[in-house]
């Protein structure tokens, strides 16, 4: 089936709340083996949303909404879906007594406006709630559907796992399967045109090529009867883009290179300390976001001042005063203080130039020293990066990681 999403909800518009949900609806229903045709979101408006609604299902075989499900007035989501197929709204028992039990097991008093969201379009196929008080549903007119979920995405999430996922299986005949293949040290434009002859040549699996911060993905997809099938298609183009980009690609699957970076250190034996100047934690924050980040991560100073420099990390006042605190000779310092006053087995070192002032015709914003120190070696990079001060400091940080991932690599050979 052709699906398009509908998001709904006037904080989606206004910036305040970021919409994850097409974003992952859309990889899931792809997953399923049917095809996303449009994303459009709306503000908490009826007329618009009733017109937004007669378009997609004009060019969509299925519609599903997200938001607008809740109890207050501009919640309106499933009165314009029962208006568009010309559906009376009924009570349904169920959800109603499972909201009443949700807000006893809060100790909360349910107020009477809440009763609303348990009338649902009759006739429909109601997608219970188990995290939340509204519940979902399913609802078709001739050979049009719509499905309306939760705003929350923990909310969405669950529905579409329990409820909506068994429904979409039923109406495919067809698997959809995706493999990624992930760069890192050259750009999208690079990456491309290393490949374009396989790009233009595609038909069954189609190829597209995503850039973020510096990392590149190509995304191979396979469309076929059965996943065996599937995988046999994708296996060829793999191995030929593979081929071609060998020197740069970090590995597959849906991952990045922070994901390869905390693997490797976790399957290690070994102890992580870390110095950070420019980035300010960024490369220590991004590790701990994983559970198991205890195992190697020995600590991590953020040594911004010259002053935290010498008082942490053992940095000579000489060095700082005759080569400065953003060069390669301090960043060799730091690492040498990191194994003078921690027990860790790898270090990390960071200083540089994050901008947007500080900078100089020698030291130019975007200077950024990075250095690894494993078995007692160091060894300390240069970079010139590009971009704002968030892009800088990013960028050092994806740079510090691919530098651990690679001596790692090194040391476990």
């Amino acid at each position: 089936m052709n699906i398009s999403i509908l998001a709904v909800g006037t904080e989606l518009l206004m910036g305040k709340t970021v919409n994850t949900n097409a974003t992952e609806l859309s990889k899931m229903i792809n997953d399923l083996g049917h095809s996303v045709k449009y994303h459009l979101t709306i503000g908490d408006n009826p007329d618009r949303l009733a017109s937004s609604l007669e378009f997609l299902l004009g060019v969509s075989d299925m519609v599903i909404t997200t938001g607008g499900l809740g109890p207050t007035q501009d919640d309106l989501t499933k009165e314009t879906i029962a208006k568009a197929f010309d559906l009376e709204l009924k009570l349904d028992q169920k959800a109603l007594d499972m909201m009443v039990d949700r807000f006893k097991n809060f100790n909360v008093t349910m107020t009477e406006n809440n009763k609303k969201q348990a009338y649902l379009p009759e006739g429909s196929i109601t997608m219970y709630n188990d995290r939340g008080t509204a519940p979902g549903f399913i609802s078709s007119s001739f050979d049009k559907i719509v499905a309306a979920l939760p705003g929350p995405p923990r909310e969405m999430r669950m529905m579409f796992d329990k409820s909506l996922k068994p429904f979409l299986l039923e109406k495919s005949d067809k698997v959809i399967k995706s493999e990624y293949i992930n760069l890192f040290g050259i750009g999208e434009s690079s990456a491309e045109t290393r490949v374009e002859d396989i790009i233009s040549n595609q038909t069954n699996p189609t190829i597209a090529i995503y850039a973020n911060i510096g990392q590149v993905s190509l995304r191979i997809t396979a469309l076929a009867n059965t996943e065996d099938e599937a995988s046999e298609l994708l296996k060829p183009v793999v191995a030929q883009i593979t081929d071609r980009l060998k020197d740069y690609v970090l590995g597959y699957g849906e991952k990045s290179l922070v994901d390869y970076t905390f693997e490797a250190l976790y399957n290690s034996p070994y102890t992580l300390t870390i110095a950070e100047s420019c980035t300010g934690g960024m490369i220590a924050s991004e590790l701990i976001n994983y559970s198991g980040a205890s195992k190697f991560l020995d600590r991590s100073f953020v040594t911004y001042s010259n002053e935290a420099k010498e008082e942490v990390l053992s940095v000579s006042k000489d060095i700082l005063n005759k080569y400065g605190a953003v060069s390669e000779e301090t960043c060799f310092a730091m690492l040498e203080g990191l194994e003078k006053n921690t027990t860790g087995d790898i270090h990390l070192a960071v200083t540089g130039i994050a901008g947007p002032t500080g900078g100089s015709p020698d030291k130019p914003i975007g200077l950024v020293y990075i250095g690894t120190r494993f078995n007692g070696k160091s060894f300390v990079k240069k970079f010139n990066f590009t971009g704002d001060r968030y892009v800088i400091r990013r960028r050092s940080m994806l740079s510090a990681m691919h530098m651990l991932l690679s001596g790692i690599k090194d040391t476990c050979k």
